[in-house]
């Protein structure tokens, strides 16, 4: 009877995507959930289980939870600001003054507080985060999402040069706080895990970039940086670096590219080499569309990446982008492909809503592992949606998905799990 005393059992519109072409769709189905897993969805209750309790949701969908791969959480107060600027400006003006206030940590307490429950909010179950070069602070936002029981990668960021005074490290101290970091944060919890975190190619000296390299081996974690957001962005780099062919690979040079799980936010203006490199490295290209408008960086070719056989996952990228919301960062990857499609006379077709839910699910997901689906190993991390506010009747409910995802907003949210687990609001002290 053990097993039976694990098993729960969810009743509702069931939808996901376990593949980019098209919604898996069960009207009035289960979801079996045994030991945090998802053993099956069915349309019909198997005999074994007609003894449990059934949760029973009536007309509401349940979807998977929301994956965010890349957000920066110490630009947070500053969403909606400074936007009338590009990328490397904007970071002088906005992003740099606002992130060296981390090193106070009652101010890091009263945002990060925040942060994490607009992510718990907005029914993001996983994300992937940068937090600042304040190896406090970034414990502090690591312990906030364990206590809210949502699912994170944290990385305390690196950059030793070029960038203000008031927020440079120094290389040798940079490199002994994310040793520290990482030393108490591995294996501290199975929900929110460290990640090494250079900024990007030019805050961070080769000494930096490479002693990261060695340690994502070392203590065995994933990697996170940006990539060809903006076209200042790409020749700057190349001033920096003449010795390498190209921004990819002065990050696989020091074992920064793939040689763990590795994810690159942007990727604007990547060359076919480095487009073939990612794909051989299994690097993961988070898509962050508010920001890429926001800051005039550019459109993502994203069905490029997908056609060639790239990881593609949704950032909401706060504070470049303006909205935490995932299923927003859903609506206008649609919208930008279809003006990429335009672009490049036709070729590029535009995302359906079935590939814009599945990269900001299963796509961002898989960096997690089993996560972002409801297929049977996966653990499910999951949204109850009440969509009864909307006006219109007889629609289907990939119908009502869409509606959702253009119109929708954490009032929609009303129940979220994570591995297994009801996650409520948190209430931080």
């Amino acid at each position: 009877m053990g097993q039976k005393n694990s098993t729960k059992i969810y009743k509702g519109h069931i939808v996901f995507t376990e593949s980019p072409e098209n919604f898996n769709i069960i009207e009035n189905g289960f979801i079996i959930v045994e030991d945090d897993k998802v053993k099956k969805a069915v349309a019909k209750l198997p005999e074994e289980y007609k003894d449990i309790e059934v949760k029973d949701f009536g007309n509401k969908l349940i979807i998977p939870g929301f994956v965010d791969l890349h957000l920066h959480a110490p630009q947070f107060p500053n969403a909606g600001l400074g936007l009338d600027k590009e990328l490397l400006p904007w970071l002088e003006e906005y992003t740099f003054p606002e992130e060296a206030k981390y090193k106070d940590l009652d101010y890091a307490k009263k945002v990060y507080s925040r942060v994490v429950e607009e992510l718990w909010k907005n029914g993001t179950t996983r994300s992937v985060i940068f937090a600042s070069v304040h190896k406090e602070a970034t414990a502090l936002l690591f312990d906030l999402l364990v206590e809210a029981g949502l699912g994170a990668y944290v990385g305390k960021v690196n950059m030793d040069r070029n960038c203000p005074d008031i927020i440079v490290e120094g290389t040798q101290q940079s490199l002994k706080d994310t040793r520290e970091y990482l030393e108490k944060h591995v294996g501290k919890s199975k929900l929110v895990k460290p990640i090494i975190t250079p900024r990007f190619v030019p805050t961070c000296s080769v000494e930096v970039l490479e002693e990261l390299g060695k340690m994502a081996k070392e203590f065995d974690v994933p990697i996170q940086s940006h990539l060809s957001e903006n076209t200042g962005e790409v020749e700057w780099v190349k001033e920096l670096h003449p010795e390498h062919k190209n921004y990819a690979s002065v990050y696989d040079c020091y074992d920064l590219f793939g040689q763990k799980p590795t994810i690159m936010a942007h990727c604007i203006y990547n060359t076919e080499d480095e487009v073939g490199l990612m794909k051989d490295n299994e690097v993961y290209v988070a898509h962050c569309p508010h920001s890429n408008l926001n800051l005039s960086s550019g459109i993502m070719p994203v069905r490029h990446f997908l056609d060639s056989g790239v990881n593609v996952g949704l950032g909401s990228d706060i504070s470049g982008g303006h909205k935490i919301s995932i299923s927003s960062v859903m609506a206008v990857s649609a919208q930008v492909s279809k003006i990429k499609w335009l672009e490049t006379n036709k070729e590029l077709a535009p995302l359906t809503t079935s590939e814009v839910f599945y990269l900001g699910t299963k796509g961002g997901g898989k960096f997690f592992g089993k996560v972002g689906s409801f297929e049977e190993g996966y653990e499910f991390d999951a949204l109850v949606i009440d969509d009864s506010n909307f006006f219109g009747d007889n629609l289907t409910l990939e119908e009502r998905l869409q509606r959702f995802i253009y119109l929708g907003d954490d009032r929609n949210i009303v129940e979220r799990y994570v591995a297994g687990n009801k996650v409520d609001k948190p209430n931080f002290k």
